[in-house]
């Protein structure tokens, strides 16, 4: 049996590791989060090599994935609700590299009965490296019947 590699990965202080979010995040992961209270949704990765483009950088796609889950955790924090995206809007602001803790925080800055609107934000060190914006479909269960 192989090592697992995120074993030897100590997050940062207060962040622990976020389990049941499902395969595509578990594949895509770890992720870890901050258990606090409060109006943000913390959330953290790090940035192996397997989650690089061609350029030794972490992948959009990557940090997309990271920015949808963590608007969504912010959805589920704020409205014990589940959901689903309806719209994603990503502005890549700066480059996020192998070895790095990206870190990121979103909060849910709406929510009516149906859809929730969500912004966050994922950063290294000082600097912004990606903001999000999005809209969340709240997926009220329905009676048997």
């Amino acid at each position: 049996m192989k090592p697992d590699p995120a074993a030897e990965i100590v997050p940062p202080e207060g962040f622990i590791r976020s389990q049941g979010r499902g395969d595509f995040s578990t594949i895509n992961g770890p992720y870890y989060h901050r258990a606090q209270q409060g109006e943000l949704t913390e959330q953290a990765f790090f940035a192996e090599q397997r989650h690089a483009n061609g350029l030794g950088l972490v992948h959009g796609g990557m940090l997309t994935a990271f920015l949808d889950g963590l608007l969504a955790a912010a959805v589920w924090r704020e409205t014990q609700t589940r959901s689903v995206t309806i719209h994603l809007s990503v502005d890549f602001l700066h480059m996020a590299r192998v070895g790095e803790w990206v870190m990121g925080d979103a909060r849910v800055t709406r929510a009516t009965r149906d859809v929730a609107f969500v912004e966050g934000r994922a950063y290294v060190g000082g600097h912004d490296v990606v903001r999000a914006s999005g809209v969340f479909k709240l997926m009220h269960r329905r009676a048997p019947g």
